[in-house]
Parts: structure tokens; C-alpha cells; sequence
């Protein structure tokens, strides 16, 4: 018995068991019975099934894989001997018709039926088959449409040469012409008209339904009993049914297919007339002509309408289109404009601002250039001559339907920036190409770019995107410089606060309200969340894992290529330096240490490789700043809570960092140092090293900074490390010439001497800030190869650090600010030329050479004070001091109140007062004024007086010029490595400095504003206090430092005398107050400063001079009683060379305080030829003048010096012979002087016309001529002689 198959058998044994059932015999135990027969034959059950027919499929060849799916044939039914098919049913067809396979639609392709087709041989010929065929060829007698393909028009062409002599089966019956006119002679009217409507005399058969490829023998016939039915339908209908029905059809069809049916129908219309015409006697063949085939004007031919204008001028292209070409049947000339040729080129050079073009890379194309069209630059429409496309066209390409041109657009607009941020357009375009372009929406475009289904659109808007927000000089620049002291420092990439509040409107909260609101605002924001806002988190984006990864595996370890695994690695580092920047990342440094330290013992290998490779030494920079933040780390310390908000919101979180950890750290890298230092005598080897020794000294400035904030510590072993490495190393490199060529070449590095390195960028926008840095940086610049500012800093750092900590050192580290390089840096940076406009590369710039600045100043102040012999060049610190206060930029709140807390109101750097400073300025006064006042009252006692006061001085200007609270708070984090409350690594973008240019007078300017705001007065106490110590400072600097205040308008310096006058009606009156407001007159009116005061240029802080001074003649005239100095200060003003208007508001509005002005001539500060020359020319003013005198307003004894100047000016217009003079002005001096000669006062009338020279030595102030001159006498009879003769006419 045979078994059954079990699991795990293959078909090789079901096979097997398969044959040895067959060898056998045995009866199967299943049957296979079948229900019904489906052929509707009956079926014997009782028959046995015939075993020997079976069929047995056998496999012995059968392949291991399984065959290929390909479609099968078709399956044919095996009719079953038990149930017989229907003799009238084909098996075959039953099955296709229910087959649903592709091989069914393939099977019901019925060809078309040849067997009445007539075969012609091919006739033999010495040509080439096929014949080589042009477009621009006529064809013989072709009048097929010019829709067809060239092959159907061959076809059609060997038909109809074929249907030549047709069979005789195959002729249709046709009449003869007379036939044909005679039987449409026998039309009726009716089917006159039906023939008039479809154009023919006769149907002679269907064009449309033509019955072919039927296999039936009558497909003809049937085709031509429709063609009847059709006729006889038409014959029925009248013309205008006709016409309905076919307005009716033609509606409802499809356009496209009537054109078709018009044109087959033509054609074979067309084709049976050429054939009926070479079947008439003596027509051979058709004759080939060179004219155009007419062109019917039916009314089925709407396109007639679009041909041209026969009056205008033919358009001339570069080819003749004729009819026979593929769609050019009808010539559309509107649309082959693009086929003639270019216009030519303007080869003449014009002043016309033209359209910029530009090339596929961005270039910008001269508008004369003359480039090939095949480079593709010229497919556009506007000045198609010109090649390249315009910012518009490129806008609308990249909306394209096309996504190449979408890609391609992007492309080039992404080259376009590229090359604008680098200047490479310079002065060839007019505008900006930025402001342009974010004008015109291109950061909307972008981001609709980066919705693009398209991969390449989404690709080429982000490398667009790129270009706009990155700028490749910029990146560089700030790499080369991260090392730097705070050289991670940059902008933000974002508006800023203040371009928010620009736009807003400005008359909708007023100021007192809106400072408060931001106020209240900035308070109730705590620094922790200003500072957690910008810190960067280590969990976000796995960066943990990632600076894991690349800074635990060596850049040669890495599967990339060598410089990219090198920039990798640097930028972990980088990366991680700005994270332990605020505090953060402290926790990776247990867990890496090992591989900190490993790349820390390899970097003197590394820098002993010749030659050094940059981006080695820039990792080893970055590595070396890394571990300078983390050291930082470990001195921090849970700082305590104070008493107000913004020290009490301070993170009181501990750095994870201990001491213990980084203070092995230190021999590894003073060792480096001391590898790099030995290459300092050898520029070329000392300029390649880059920031490496930078990045080493700030090092040890962090190191001896956390060491000196251990409190378990023994403050003797950090003390005996300082002079150990100040014996071993720092003292040493003070004595090199070598380090005297750095101190030498600052001036030539230096930004503020050299402002040609500071020039706007070439595309600068307040709202996207760059540096404009387009590399290839001059080696001698401040970001140059061969700067010496960021080593010279770093040294001047750890100098301070080392001072600050170890008092003994300081003498000895101080005698570096005695190189002769330095001290001429500082006379080139006091020097008075115009300093570096502010832009985003120069603030950048100017704050790195400040660094340096300070520190060498907070270096000397420690030198002053420990050990006054060192302060030889103190007067030239203190200079430099107060020009550094001026110049600091905002992000330096904490430099700017070290400077004034420690260094401003030194007394050390005044050596003028121990060294006969006062007696000078006494015996100065003395030869300029010729005056000998009182020693207790000059400019000598004064200052010594303002020497004593220092500390009052001080705290005057501490309150006056405090910063905002938070700017400082932060600015001192950042400065003194308190790393927990640092809120963040990125600059204010700079509109000023942090003091105006004028901040010597700032209390007097806050005073001023004060009285303005309160009605009721200030309390006289705070008042006096703080403008006698304002005053007392100016005038320290007026006499001592006075180019501090050259920066200063003379102007704006008596502007700021005023406001003294204007804070209260009593504040003048003081004794203290009036001599100091005395001799800083005195000093504003020398000679040399008196030349330079100019009241109608823009002042600062200033809105009007003529609006001040009308306030100030109003307060004169309230409040002054006659007060000699208040008086002087009026008159200044009024000097000739200055405005009329001045002079007009006195003598106009405030006649009145004429009265008060009764400074003497001897007292008055300027000469008095300063008012009476040159001659007044204004009438009206004159007029003023003598109508003051002779209504004795002005009389000598109430104002002398007016007195004597309004006498000069109308004497010099009463005898003014000028020719040019207008008859107004003629009349009115003809008026004036008859009025002078009948005058009653005898005095004034002898002073009005007697008057000669000024003299302010004489008590009238000028000198008068015994008698008149003969010419001055002959014109005064010839005016007064007239009079009469004119007065007795009138009698």
C-alpha cells in the first residue's frame, strides 16, 4: 500500500509516488464527478471514465527556479467526453469572449481586407528610394492641407499617382461636362439652392464613411445606401433648416474634430479635381509652378481674419514658411517674430542708466557685450538684442511651470547675492542689489520655493537662502578670530529691538509713558530667563551625542576626508566652547577627559610639523579656548542673592566643574606657549602659527583668574606660580626686539588710525546684519596675518590678571607701556582726524583695537598708583582715557564705568597740578587778556580748587552718565568670567557710542531738562552742587585736555553755557558759578576757537540756536537785572558774521532788554570790529537800528557796545555809494539821512553823521570826524537842498 506523503517531502517525491500509482493500477479512492454540462449535452454516469485518456503531466526536466512571469497564449477549452460542446459554438471564440487579458484586445484587432486591393509593382528607377525630401521643396501639384505629416503627404502622393489609369471595376460613372451643366440646368430652385449651400452640383459620394476594412463583400454598398439615406434626408429640408441644423452641430461638436472633418473634406475635394484634371486629353502631368497655393476664402475659414495687413511692411525672417509644412498652413507672423534675426547691438557708449543683465553664474553682463546666442542668455523679450536677464525676468522664471526653470532661476539669483555681498558689482550698479531684491519679496519667494514638489527647486532655495543669510568672508573672518579675547562675540542675525520700535507709531503713547512701560517691562523679565533664552541646550538635536562623537574620535580616524574631518572636529570644539561660554557642558568634560588630554599631549607634535597646516592650527585654537571657558567654569561659584530683582533672579547653580579637574592643565599648555614663542624672532613662522600663542596666554589669564577664587586654597602657592612664570617666561619676552616690532606695528593695523579699513560694505542693510568681509584680508590689518593686536591683547590681559592678583608685579609687568611703539599708537589714535563711520565691520573692528586700549590703560592706572615715578607718560594715558570714554560702543557698559571709576578722575594722571599747572594758566590769561584780575578768583585758583574736588566731581558724573542697569550687569558678567550670568554671546548692533561726544556737560544738559520739566524749580542745593562740579570739570579739560573737547562744536559748547542761565533765575547769581562760567567764556573766546563758531550748522542735541536764544533774550530780559556776564553771552551772538535773524529777534521782539545790556566796552570778550564789519546790508534791520537810536532805546549809557555798532552800520548805509543798490534801498537811505539832518538830539545826529572809525578804548566806542569829508558834505547838501526844493513844491 502506497503511503501518504509527509511534511518535509519535495515535488521530486510527490513525483515519484505519482509514478509508482500509475505502475500499479490501483483504483483511486476520490472520483471526480461533475454537475451538469454546461454544452447542455446529457451525460452517462453510469459510463466509466476511460483511465488511458488521462493526461499525465510529467516533470522530469523541471527547473530548481521558477519560470518567468510572461503573459501566457491563450488558454484553449479540451471538450470533455462526458460533456460535448454545442456543434455551433466555436470553443474558441466562447473563451475570448469572456477572457479579459491583454492578449483579448490585442486578438480584436480585425485587419483590413486586401483581397480587392489591386498590387502594382514598383516601377524601376536610377534613383535613390526614398527619394531625399526638404521642407522647403514644393511638392508636384500637393494641394493637401499642410496639416498632414510628410509621409502621409507621400502617400497621398504615389495614391493619387496610382488612381491614374484606375481599373475598370473601379471607374465611377461620371458625366461629361455638358452632361454635368445640363443636369444642374434641371434642378429645381429648391435643389438649386441646396446645391448653392454645399458648393457642388452633385453628391457623387460619401467623403467620410467610405465602408473600408469591413470583410463583408458589401461594405461598399453599404456604405454608399447611408450615403443616400443622407441625400435624400438633405433634399427634404429647406436651406434654412439646412443652416440651423448645421449651427446646431456645430455647437455641440468639438472644435478640433470640425477642423478636421473641413479639412479631410477638402482634401478630397482637392484630390478629385487634380485627378479628373490629368484624366482630360493632352494633360500628361501636372505642371510645377513657383506660386503659392491660393488660400480659400470660404467663410469655414475663420483664420483669414489673422493675416497681415496688405499695407504693411513684410516681415522679414530668417526662412520663407511655405504652406506645405507642418502646421503651416496659415502664417501667424505675430508669433514668428522670435525667428528674425537680433536687432543689433548699441555699440556707442550712453549716460543712460540701463537695465543690469546677468549670465547663468551671475555675472554682471556690460551692456555693449556682444555674446553668441547659443549660450542661452538670450531668451527673453524686453531688449532681446542684449544678453542676460534682468532681476525681473529671473523672478519670473522661477515661476515657471517648467521646475528646470524654476532650478535654474534660483541658481542664478543665488549667484547674483553671492557676488553682490562680495563687491565684486562695485560702482556699475546704482542701488543696492539687497534691498532690491527683499524689496521685490524675495524672502516670500523663498519660502514658497521650499513648498516646491520638485527636489532640485527645494535644493536650489535653499542654497539661495544660504547665499543671503551666509556670507563665505564673514564666516571665515569670524573663525580665524574666535580664539580671540571675546573674540566669540558677533551679532545676532536678527532685528533688533529698536527697528521694532521704529516702526511703530510714534505719536500714539507719549515718551514719559513709553520709557516707563519699557522699563516695568525689561524689570519684570528676569535675567536667569534672559540668559536660559539664548544659551544653547546640549539635549536639543542629540548635540550631546554628536560633539561626543566628533570630539572623541581623532580627525585622521574619521571616514572623511582629511580637511573636512579636520573643520568637523574644530567646530565641535567651537561649539562647545560656546556652550561652557554660559555655563553649560560642564558635565562633558568628567566623561572626555581622557581625550582632552590626549589631544593636548599631541599638539607640540603637532605644531613641530613643517609645514603647519591651518586648519591643524585652528583645531588646536579652538581646543585650547575650549579648555579656557571650562577653567573659567571651575571658579565659579553659587553667587549670593541681593536685594534687588535682578540679582535675585541669578541661577544660584554651581559649575559641575571642580578645581581639581582642570588644574593639571596648566604645564601642558605653558609648555606650548613656550614651543610657539620660540618661533617670535621669525615673522614668516610667527604668522603662519595664527592664534595658537593667543589662544595659550588666554589660557593662563583663565587659569590664575579660577586659581585666585579658590578660597581652599593657599593664596602662597598661586603668588609663587605668578613670579615663577613672570621670572621664566613673561620677563624675558619683555626684553626681545621682537616683541618691540608687534608694539610698532599697531598704528599700521590699526582701524581707527587707518579708517580706509573700515568702508561700508559693498550690500549693507540695517535689517540683515554682515561684516562685508570679502576675504584676502591685507596682512597688515587688524584681522591680518600679521596683526599683532590679538597676541598684544592677550598679553595686556594676562599682565592685568597677574597685576590685579599680585601687587608686587605690577611694577615689573607695567614697564611694557613704555615702548616707544605704543606710546606713538596712542599720540596716532589722539590725533584729530575723522573717526571710522559706524557699520557693522568697523564696530566689530574698533571694539577688538579697544580691548587693547583698555587694558593697557587699566595696566597703567595700576603703575600710577602703586609707583608714581612710572607715570612719566601719565598725561598722555589720561588723554587717551578720555578719548576711549567717547568711543566705547554699547556691549562695553563695563569698560566704560571701569574707566570712570578708576581712571577719569585719577589724580595720578594729572601731573599738571603738581608741575605749576594753575600758575600757568594764570600767567597764560595774563598775556592773552591783558587783564591782571585777582589771583583768588583766575583760572589758576579755580583749578586747583577743581583738583581738590575730584571725588565730588566723580560721583557727579557716576550718577549723570550711569548706564542702563542691565547692560552693565551682563557687560560685567561677560568681562569678569562669571560664566552663570552671562545671558548671552551676542553684540548690540551700534547706532553710537554709549556717551555722546558732549559728556563733559551731560549734568548741565540733565539740569536743563529737568528745570524744563518741572515748573516749580529744582531745590537750589542740588542744583548748585551739580553745575559747579559739571563746570569745574569742563573747565580742567578747556585748559589741560582741551583736544578731549575738539570733537565738540564751539557752538554746542555755548549752547551748554546757556542752559546755566536757563535752570533757574538764581543759579547764575552764585559767586563760584559766575567765575567759572567766566573763564570758560574767556577760553571759547580765543582767537583760534572764536573762528570755528558757527551758530547755523546742525548742533547736537539741538534742534534750533535761533530757538534757543529767543528763549534765552526772553529769560535775559525777566530775570538778568543788568548782569554783566548773563549780558555778554547775549552779545555774542550778535556779532556780524552770524545770522540776521539773531539780530532781528533783539531789536524786533525784545527791544526792551536793550535796556539791561549795559556791559561795558572794556569788558566785552570779543573785539568790537566783530560787529561793526562788514556793513550791514538788511534794510530792515537797519531801519530797527535807527528807529532804536532816535526813540532812545539805545543810548549809550544803557548799552554801549549796541550803541556804537547800531551808529557804525546806518552811518556806513546814509554815505553807501554803491551803484547796485535797488531804488528801494536808494529811497530809503535818501529818507534816513534827510531824517538824521533834521534830527533835534545834537549828539546823536552828530554821532549818525560824523561817525569814523571804531574805538572801544573811547567811551562813545568809535571816533568822529571834525568835519565832514567834502565828498560826504556835498552829498548831505545835494539830499537836504532836494528836500526843500520838494517841500516847496508841496507848499
Amino acid at each position: 500500500m502506497l503511503s501518504r506523503p509527509k511534511p518535509g517531502e519535495s515535488e521530486v517525491d510527490l513525483l515519484r509516488f505519482q509514478s509508482q500509482f500509475l505502475a500499479t493500477g490501483a483504483v483511486p479512492a476520490v472520483q471526480l464527478v461533475k454537475k451538469g454540462n454546461r454544452g447542455g449535452g446529457n451525460t452517462n454516469l453510469d459510463q466509466p471514465l476511460l483511465q488511458d485518456r488521462r493526461d499525465v503531466v510529467t516533470l522530469d526536466n523541471l527547473p530548481d527556479s521558477p519560470p518567468a512571469l510572461v503573459p501566457a497564449p491563450p488558454k484553449r477549452a479540451r471538450p470533455s467526453l462526458g460533456c460535448p460542446l454545442p456543434e455551433h459554438e466555436d470553443p474558441e471564440e466562447k473563451l475570448n469572449r469572456h477572457d479579459q487579458h491583454i492578449t483579448a484586445v490585442l486578438t480584436k484587432i480585425i485587419e483590413r481586407d486586401t483581397s480587392s486591393v489591386t498590387v502594382n509593382l514598383p516601377l524601376p528607377s536610377g534613383v535613390a528610394f526614398p527619394p531625399v525630401f526638404h521642407r522647403s521643396q514644393e511638392r508636384q501639384g500637393n494641394s493637401t492641407s499642410g496639416k498632414r505629416s510628410i509621409f502621409a503627404q507621400e502617400i497621398a502622393a504615389k495614391r493619387a499617382s496610382e488612381a491614374r489609369v484606375p481599373p475598370v471595376r473601379e471607374v465611377v460613372s461620371t458625366l461629361d461636362p455638358p452632361e454635368r451643366a445640363a443636369s444642374c440646368e434641371a434642378l429645381t430652385p429648391r435643389e438649386q439652392g441646396g446645391q448653392l449651400l454645399w458648393g457642388s452640383c452633385s453628391f457623387q459620394g460619401p467623403h467620410l464613411v467610405t465602408g473600408k476594412g469591413l470583410r463583408s463583400q458589401d461594405a461598399e454598398q453599404e456604405a454608399q445606401t447611408i450615403h443616400e439615406e443622407n441625400i435624400a434626408k438633405l433634399q427634404t429640408m429647406a436651406p434654412e433648416e439646412i443652416l440651423q441644423e448645421q449651427q446646431r452641430l456645430l455647437a455641440q461638436l468639438d472644435p478640433s474634430l470640425v477642423a478636421f472633418l473641413r479639412s479631410h473634406g477638402r482634401t478630397h475635394k482637392q484630390a478629385g479635381e487634380k485627378a479628373t484634371e490629368e484624366q482630360r486629353p493632352g494633360r500628361h502631368s501636372a505642371e510645377v509652378t513657383g506660386e503659392e497655393p491660393v488660400v480659400p476664402t470660404s467663410a469655414s475659414e475663420p483664420r483669414q481674419e489673422d493675416g497681415p495687413d496688405p499695407g504693411a511692411p513684410a516681415l522679414a525672417l530668417p526662412v520663407t514658411p511655405h504652406k506645405e509644412w507642418v502646421h503651416m498652413d496659415t502664417v501667424e507672423l505675430e508669433k514668428l517674430h522670435w525667428t528674425q534675426d537680433l536687432p543689433p547691438l548699441r555699440k556707442q557708449r550712453t549716460q543712460e542708466r540701463m537695465q543690469a543683465r546677468f549670465n547663468l553664474q551671475g555675472e554682471l553682463l556690460a551692456p555693449d557685450v556682444d555674446l553668441p546666442t547659443h549660450l542661452g542668455l538670450h531668451h527673453h523679450g524686453e531688449e532681446a538684442e542684449r544678453a542676460g536677464y534682468s532681476l525681473q525676468e529671473l523672478f519670473h522664471l522661477t515661476r515657471s511651470q517648467v521646475s528646470q526653470q524654476r532650478a535654474l532661476a534660483l541658481h542664478v539669483l543665488a549667484q547674483v547675492i553671492g557676488r553682490a555681498q562680495a563687491g565684486e558689482f562695485g560702482d556699475r550698479l546704482v542701488g543696492s542689489v539687497l534691498r532690491l531684491l527683499l524689496d521685490a519679496g524675495f524672502l516670500f519667494l523663498l519660502r514658497f520655493s521650499l513648498d516646491d514638489r520638485v527636489d532640485g527647486v527645494i535644493a536650489a532655495a535653499v542654497r539661495a537662502l544660504r547665499a543671503l543669510l551666509v556670507a563665505p568672508g564673514d564666516e571665515e573672518l569670524l573663525d580665524s578670530t574666535f580664539s580671540w579675547y571675546h573674540g566669540a562675540l558677533v551679532f545676532p542675525l536678527m532685528p533688533g529691538q529698536e527697528d521694532k520700535e521704529d516702526d511703530e507709531d510714534e505719536g500714539e503713547e507719549p515718551l514719559v509713558e513709553e520709557a516707563k512701560r519699557k522699563s516695568s517691562e525689561e524689570g519684570n523679565q528676569p535675567a536667569s530667563d534672559l540668559a536660559r533664552r539664548d544659551v544653547i541646550k546640549l539635549s536639543s538635536f542629540d548635540l550631546r551625542s554628536r560633539l561626543c562623537r566628533f570630539i572623541a574620535e581623532a580627525p585622521q580616524e574619521m571616514a572623511l576626508p582629511p580637511e573636512e574631518a579636520e573643520t568637523l572636529s574644530t567646530e565641535a570644539f567651537r561649539l562647545w566652547a560656546v556652550a561652557a561660554s554660559y555655563g553649560q557642558g560642564a558635565d562633558l568634560y568628567r566623561e572626555l577627559y581622557p581625550v582632552l588630554m590626549r589631544a593636548l599631549q599631541a599638539v607640540p607634535e603637532e605644531l613641530s610639523m613643517q609645514p603647519p597646516r591651518p586648519l591643524s592650527l585652528q583645531r588646536i585654537a579652538s581646543l585650547l579656548t575650549l579648555l579656557a571657558h571650562l577653567t573659567l567654569a571651575a571658579s565659579s561659584t553659587a553667587p549670593e542673592p541681593s536685594s534687588d530683582g535682578a540679582g535675585a533672579s541669578v541661577s544660584a547653580t554651581p559649575s559641575s566643574i571642580t578645581w581639581t579637574q582642570v588644574s593639571g592643565l596648566q604645564p601642558l599648555v605653558e609648555h606650548c606657549l613656550r614651543q610657539t614663542l620660540k618661533l617670535l624672532p621669525r615673522p614668516e613662522m610667527w604668522q603662519v602659527l595664527g592664534p595658537v600663542p593667543t589662544a595659550c596666554l588666554l589660557f593662563l589669564d583663565a587659569y590664575y583668574q579660577a586659581w585666585s577664587q579658590q578660597p581652599s586654597l593657599c593664596p602662597g602657592d598661586w603668588l609663587q606660580d605668578m613670579e615663577r612664570l613672570s621670572e621664566s617666561l613673561l620677563l624675558p619676552l619683555l626684553r626681545t626686539p621682537t616683541l618691540g616690532s608687534l608694539w610698532d606695528s599697531l598704528g599700521s593695523c590699526s582701524p581707527l588710525c587707518n579708517p580706509q579699513f573700515c568702508v561700508r560694505a559693498p550690500e549693507a542693510l540695517p535689517s540683515l546684519v554682515s561684516l562685508g568681509s570679502t576675504g584676502g584680508r591685507p596682512s597688515l590689518s587688524l584681522a591680518g596675518s600679521a596683526s599683532p593686536f590679538p597676541f598684544l591683547t592677550a598679553l595686556l590681559s594676562l599682565f592685568n590678571t597677574l597685576a590685579r592678583i599680585h601687587k608686587g608685579l605690577c611694577d615689573q609687568l607695567a614697564t611694557v607701556l613704555a615702548a616707544p611703539g605704543l606710546q606713538n599708537y596712542f599720540r596716532q589714535c589722539l590725533a584729530p582726524v575723522a573717526a571710522p563711520h559706524l557699520t557693522p565691520f568697523s564696530a566689530w573692528a574698533l571694539r577688538h583695537e579697544y580691548h587693547l586700549q583698555y587694558l593697557a590703560l587699566i595696566l597703567a592706572q595700576r603703575a600710577a598708583t602703586t609707583q608714581p615715578v612710572l607715570a612719566i607718560n601719565a598725561a598722555l594715558h589720561h588723554s587717551m582715557v578720555l578719548a576711549l570714554l567717547s568711543r566705547l560702543l554699547p556691549g562695553s557698559e563695563h569698560l566704560a564705568h571701569e574707566l570712570l571709576l578708576s581712571c577719569v578722575f585719577r589724580l595720578e594722571f594729572l601731573p599738571e597740578r603738581a608741575s605749576g599747572g594753575p600758575e600757568a594758566a594764570d600767567f597764560s590769561d595774563r598775556l592773552s587778556l591783558g587783564s591782571s584780575k585777582d589771583s583768588g578768583c583766575g583760572r589758576g585758583a579755580l583749578l586747583a580748587q577743581a583738583c581738590q574736588d575730584f571725588p565730588s566731581i566723580r560721583s557727579c558724573y557716576l550718577t549723570h552718565c550711569s548706564l542702563a542697569r542691565a547692560s552693565l550687569l551682563a557687560s560685567q558678567a561677560l568681562y569678569r568670567g562669571e560664566l552663570q550670568r552671562v545671558p548671552g554671546l551676542l553684540l548690540p548692533l551700534p547706532k553710537e557710542p554709549l556717551l555722546p561726544t558732549d559728556w563733559p556737560f551731560l549734568p548741565l544738559i540733565h539740569l536743563y531738562h529737568q528745570a524744563s520739566d518741572t515748573p516749580s524749580g529744582l531745590p537750589p542745593a542740588d542744583t548748585v552742587g551739580t553745575a559747579l562740579r559739571a563746570l569745574q570739570w569742563v573747565l580742567v579739560l578747556e585748559s589741560w585736555r582741551p583736544q578731549v573737547l575738539w570733537t565738540v562744536p564751539p557752538a554746542a559748547r555755548l549752547a551748554r553755557l546757556m542752559c546755566v542761565f536757563l535752570v533757574d533765575s538764581e543759579l547764575f547769581r552764585e559767586t563760584p558759578i559766575q567765575h567759572l562760567v567766566a573763564a570758560l567764556l574767556a577760553r571759547l573766546c580765543q582767537p583760534q576757537v572764536l573762528r570755528d563758531l558757527k551758530l547755523d550748522c546742525p548742533l547736537p542735541g539741538l534742534a534750533s540756536f535761533p530757538d534757543l536764544y529767543a528763549s534765552f533774550l526772553e529769560h535775559f530780559e525777566a530775570v538778568s537785572y543788568g548782569d554783566h556776564l548773563f549780558g555778554a553771552l547775549v552779545l555774542l551772538p550778535l556779532q556780524r558774521r552770524f545770522s540776521v535773524a539773531l539780530r532781528l529777534a533783539l531789536f524786533g521782539e525784545h527791544v526792551g532788554a536793550l535796556r539791561a545790556l549795559g556791559l561795558p566796552l572794556t569788558q566785552l570778550p570779543v573785539s568790537l570790529e566783530c560787529y561793526t564789519e562788514p556793513p550791514e546790508d538788511n534794510l530792515a534791520l537797519l531801519q530797527l537800528y535807527f528807529r532804536a537810536l532816535v526813540t532812545g532805546a539805545l543810548c549809550p549809557r544803557w548799552c554801549p557796545v549796541l550803541y556804537a555798532v547800531a551808529v557804525a552800520h546806518v552811518n556806513s548805509f546814509l554815505f553807501s555809494q554803491d551803484p547796485r543798490s535797488s531804488d528801494e534801498v536808494k529811497a530809503a537811505r535818501r529818507s534816513l539821512l534827510q531824517k538824521t539832518s533834521l534830527l533835534a538830539d545834537e549828539g546823536l545826529r552828530q554821532h549818525l553823521l560824523h561817525y569814523k572809525l571804531p574805538n572801544s578804548a573811547l567811551p562813545e566806542g568809535f571816533e568822529l570826524y571834525p568835519q565832514l569829508p567834502p565828498l560826504r558834505q556835498q552829498y548831505l547838501q545835494r539830499v537836504t537842498s532836494g528836500m526843500l526844493q520838494n517841500g516847496v513844491s508841496e507848499a
